[in-house]
């Protein structure tokens, strides 16, 4: 498959790598970038995808843009609803940006900034030079991979937990089912609007212990309906100021 610029999308990453001037690697004092090029790394980072998702409706998404490249990021052999999109120029990054939180079939999507490094790491897993764990944008920089790779398991714990990625339909029922088997504290189930009333697609819940939240963690990337929901540790603190800005 070829980009809307000419480009092989996929299989031929490392020739394309080597021919367009926003992706080659200088390895020397006297690399450069292209010139008139003034913006950062032309890449941008999908998150939300279905799992049914190919190239091709990326590409539609997308529409207008100069796609270079796609890269569909698996994780243990299963493709993660994650995706980075490598564009011709930084303008086309910021006319990319503005697609955040539409919607690809069911789900929405999430657009948003990453850096070069990520883009090359998730390329070394995929040609296999090393497993590739999702991170937060930017990334950190200098970290060992070991204490990357389970940043999750590493932070710090209370009785609540973040959800990400719900689909905007979804009530408080439907979370303390999928809870189901843990102990959730039903009256501290927070489903976030925005202040026009519509859902924001994230949500608060509050466990028995803190131990109880972590030990629920292990329904991270697990779905609700057509979508998968990521998990994250969190406070009352940021729980309360969610629900404040949703009454504004």
């Amino acid at each position: 498959m070829f980009g809307s610029g000419g480009y092989e999308v996929g299989s031929k990453r490392q020739r394309m790598m080597q021919s367009n001037p926003y992706l080659a690697v200088g390895t020397g004092p006297t690399s450069f970038p292209p010139f008139g090029y003034a913006g950062g790394f032309p890449v941008v980072r999908l998150r939300g995808l279905p799992f049914n998702c190919a190239d091709i409706d990326i590409f539609e998404f997308f529409a207008g843009l100069n796609i270079v490249d796609v890269l569909l990021v698996s994780k243990n052999g299963k493709f993660s609803g994650e995706a980075f999109v490598v564009f011709a120029g930084p303008m086309q990054v910021e006319i990319a940006l503005q697609r955040d939180r539409h919607n690809m079939g069911r789900r929405y999507v999430e657009v948003f900034r990453c850096s070069k490094q990520d883009y090359y790491n998730a390329v070394a897993a995929e040609e296999g030079a090393y497993e590739y764990e999702v991170r937060a944008s930017p990334p950190p920089t200098g970290p060992s991979r070991a204490k990357r790779f389970s940043e999750k398991e590493k932070l710090e714990y209370t009785e609540v937990l973040k959800m990400r990625g719900l689909p905007y339909s979804v009530n408080k029922p439907q979370i303390i089912e999928f809870f189901s088997g843990y102990k959730v504290i039903q009256g501290r189930v927070q489903v976030v609007c925005r202040p026009d009333g519509k859902a924001t697609g994230e949500a608060f819940v509050e466990f028995e212990t803190g131990e109880e939240a972590r030990r629920a963690m292990a329904k991270d990337k697990m779905s609700i309906g057509s979508r998968y929901v990521e998990l994250f540790p969190t406070t009352r603190e940021e729980a309360r100021r969610a629900e404040a800005r949703s009454r504004q």
